[in-house]
């Protein structure tokens, strides 16, 4: 039996009634949406299919106390929660389903993550903010399980900083610090490292977080035996549970089926969250999952039939409909009535999303058939046009790969034919790609005014008196500068705080700004890449520091599938202009040397990738970028904090392009192209070089993500007619996508008279010490004899073989 009906002394009984009804309407009509969803994968309508049956109750619960400026950041499974905060409605989720292209049908994702992943919109048409107190949100699920956990952490966090920090403009992001940031996950995904480093971390924080574990006992087909110590979440977290000498989280345990339970579950859970800034973990137990866990299988594959026996019983809207009926809240005959009546309304949802989806393909269709016809007329193979043309019609809900696999191979028989027809096709083909692939290609990064490429150069002033100091004095100057200016940035970090960082680029900027400004955070990556997120989603300006970049593995999952694709994957209609700042390059030892730059390129197309070769560069490079609303990476060089600099007048002003090159070195013979570190012992190759009759134009890429947009270096390639790329990552690494960028994008192949090459590190791990980074990475000998090589092939008589 649930609890009794808890007293309510501010709302009548009739009002309570309502309430209690129009809960039971939503979670019957997620479940109808759950169950006919799943039809719609198993007929072909859809590919695949992930839904929140089971879990309705406790959403609804949660939906009761989620208040506008708000966040989620949820599991896959929230259908009814979104509905319940008006966020969702029966066609969405069907335009969801059928991975529809439209933003205004699909305003999830526009298609482009699978059902159940769900999202508001927190930017205006011009990428500009909304004002986020006015409405209740959901940043963007991912599907990698715990994905969600990091960017969560910092959610929360972004509350406590509007909260304790004085001079932000608040006014479209927090009222006080009073907003919670509401995480779910299912039970078994409590397994993940995220959970756990996002639950330490949460703890040591305090900060308004409320976790709520959906525990169904399984993980697909896995129980909880293999998952969780003792089979309970909230069992092993016992010593997470604050007391009046410790503050940490209030546990609270509730059954998933007890809507009375779950309702003051939440309720408390959201006063002391909100009040103290205390997180809460909400562990719902007996939940169910009726359809299993997805369409890729049946759950009678795994569950005994005393479980599945227990599960029907049990199921969450089947114990409120009873208590409904018990507490006279209405009959079996009314409530009866109410499930035939949705099920209807989500049949005419779901056909209402189908129509919508499929007609502009049908309508599409009528457009091509015709030209089909007609160009078959002026075909020598007219009978596989036709066959083609045939097979297209027949098709009952044609795609826009259908259509266009049609076109483009009627296409190949009409080579060699000039005709009228063959035009019209040619050009609907044209018309139709560049209309169709924006829909699944564009906003990889912003598309506002306000993207980095934008952002105007402005230099670094000298005076007659400008000293020569240490580089890290050219940052620390920079950072103090952009605090004192700038009062929504803040930088966190291991030891950025009270030392300053390890190499004093912060030295006593957190005596000047605050523990909560300037912050030293524990050794857990991923996290701080969450908390940078989850902050930059609401408003702030937040720099995460890791250490090396060699630990940027650690939160390189959070980075590549949250991060880099968020613009993507809500067709820009969220943002988090993080940056990140990391030290890198040659240094000493395997674990703090690498420079796996081809990795992250590869990994994090939707960041900038930006590597200055000095500290005045990268001061300049943070400067530009919070003038943007892109995230980014910047790659400060490791050996480069000790060597002398000038020291500009205008910290916190001067700006570093971003996507473009610089040339720190004329020549005619051939060009170079190298970042970072190297670049200083590529001029010194430079300088030896002259002395034998080379003489070498160096480019400094200074941004790998975006290379080069005014395609500069095919122009030094046109003047010298050689290239070669110095990079210290592995063979095939960063030196590749670069080579790539410049032969083939910028076309540079026409002007070579000598093989384009490259010169990177061996494939190991560099080893420790001097002799270590000798025979590891390129050193200024190898760049040298590589050259002479080059010239040597390419004129003999002049650079005869060196040995």
């Amino acid at each position: 039996m649930q609890s009794e009906t808890p007293s309510k002394e501010t709302i009548s009984f009739e009002d309570f009634k309502t309430e209690v009804l129009e809960d039971y309407k939503i979670a019957v009509t997620s479940r109808e949406c759950s169950l006919l969803g799943r039809r719609e994968v198993l007929t072909g309508k859809a590919k695949f299919g992930i839904f929140g049956d089971g879990k309705e109750i406790p959403q609804l619960a949660m939906a009761k106390v989620f208040k506008n400026g708000d966040f989620r950041s949820g599991y896959y499974r929230d259908q009814t929660f979104m509905m319940a905060i008006g966020a969702l409605t029966i066609q969405q989720f069907f335009a969801g389903l059928y991975a529809d292209t439209s933003i205004e049908e699909e305003p999830m994702s526009a298609g482009r993550q699978m059902g159940g992943h769900f999202a508001t919109h927190s930017l205006n048409e011009d990428g500009s903010w909304k004002n986020l107190m006015l409405q209740k949100n959901s940043s963007a699920d991912i599907s990698p399980t715990a994905g969600q956990m990091p960017r969560l952490l910092g959610l929360a966090q972004a509350s406590k900083i509007y909260r304790n920090v004085e001079g932000i403009d608040a006014e479209m992001f927090s009222n006080n610090g009073d907003e919670i940031a509401w995480g779910t996950i299912g039970n078994a995904s409590t397994s993940e490292g995220h959970f756990w480093e996002t639950i330490n971390a949460a703890g040591v924080l305090q900060v308004p977080m409320v976790m709520s574990v959906w525990d169904d006992e399984y993980g697909i087909s896995v129980h909880a035996k293999y998952q969780t110590t003792k089979e309970n979440i909230s069992e092993i977290l016992k010593g997470f549970q604050r007391d009046e000498n410790n503050k940490a989280y209030e546990i609270i345990i509730v059954n998933g089926w007890d809507y009375v339970a779950l309702v003051e579950a939440y309720e408390k859970a959201s006063k002391i969250a909100r009040t103290t800034h205390s997180p809460v973990l909400i562990h719902v137990k007996e939940l169910t999952q009726p359809q299993g866990h997805s369409t890729s299988g049946s759950h009678e594959r795994y569950k005994d039939e005393d479980r599945l026996s227990w599960e029907r019983a049990y199921d969450c809207n089947v114990k409120f409909k009873e208590w409904i009926i018990e507490n006279n809240f209405s009959t079996e005959e009314e409530l009866d009535a109410i499930d035939k009546t949705i099920k209807k309304q989500v049949r005419d949802g779901k056909k209402a999303a189908w129509t919508a989806y499929s007609q502009p393909m049908k309508d599409k269709l009528k457009e091509l058939l015709p030209l089909l016809k007609a160009a078959a007329t002026d075909s020598s193979d007219e009978a596989t046009i036709e066959n083609l043309t045939k097979e297209l019609s027949e098709i009952k809900d044609p795609l826009k790969k259908d259509l266009l696999v049609a076109a483009r191979k009627s296409l190949r028989y009409l080579i060699g034919i000039d005709s009228d027809a063959k035009t019209k096709l040619a050009n609907w083909i044209t018309d139709y790609t560049n209309q169709s692939q924006p829909e699944y290609s564009s906003h990889l990064y912003s598309e506002s005014e306000n993207i980095a490429q934008n952002v105007d150069e402005i230099a670094a002033v000298y005076s007659e008196d400008s000293k020569d100091v240490d580089a890290r004095i050219i940052l620390r100057d920079n950072f103090d500068k952009i605090f004192e200016t700038r009062p929504e940035t803040l930088i966190f970090g291991e030891d950025s705080g009270e030392i300053g960082d390890v190499n004093q680029g912060l030295e006593g900027l957190q005596e000047k700004y605050g523990k909560l400004r300037v912050a030293d955070v524990g050794i857990r990556e991923a996290t701080i890449l969450g908390q940078g997120i989850g902050m930059a989603m609401r408003g702030l300006r937040p720099i995460a520091e890791i250490q090396y970049l060699d630990y940027v593995l650690y939160a390189l999952q959070i980075m590549s599938d949250d991060l880099a694709t968020l613009q993507y994957r809500t067709k820009g209609k969220q943002k988090a202009p993080l940056i990140i700042r990391t030290r890198g390059h040659r240094l000493e030892g395997i674990w703090h040397s690498g420079s796996p730059m081809g990795a992250l390129v590869h990994l994090l197309r939707g960041i900038h990738i930006l590597v200055p070769r000095n500290m005045t560069k990268a001061a300049g490079f943070y400067n530009a970028l919070l003038k943007a609303d892109e995230p980014a990476l910047i790659v400060e060089c490791l050996n480069g904090y000790r060597l002398k600099e000038k020291l500009p007048e205008n910290p916190g002003e001067y700006t570093t392009p971003i996507g473009v090159v610089e040339t720190i070195r004329t020549g005619t013979d051939i060009t170079l192209v190298s970042y970072g570190s190297t670049l200083r012992l590529v001029e010194e190759a430079a300088q030896e070089l002259e002395q034998v009759g080379i003489s070498a134009e160096i480019i400094d890429v200074q941004s790998l993500l975006p290379f080069d947009l005014n395609q500069d270096i095919v122009k030094s390639v046109a003047k010298t007619n050689r290239l070669l790329v110095i990079d210290e990552d592995v063979p095939g690494g960063a030196s590749a996508y670069i080579l790539q960028k410049i032969v083939e994008d910028q076309n540079a192949y026409i002007h070579l008279d000598s093989k384009p090459q490259t010169l990177t590190a061996k494939a190991h791990r560099p080893a420790y010490g001097t002799d270590g980074d000798y025979f590891s990475k390129p050193s200024t000998e190898d760049i040298f004899e590589k050259i002479y090589e080059i010239m040597n092939e390419a004129r003999p008589q002049d650079f005869p073989q060196l040995r």
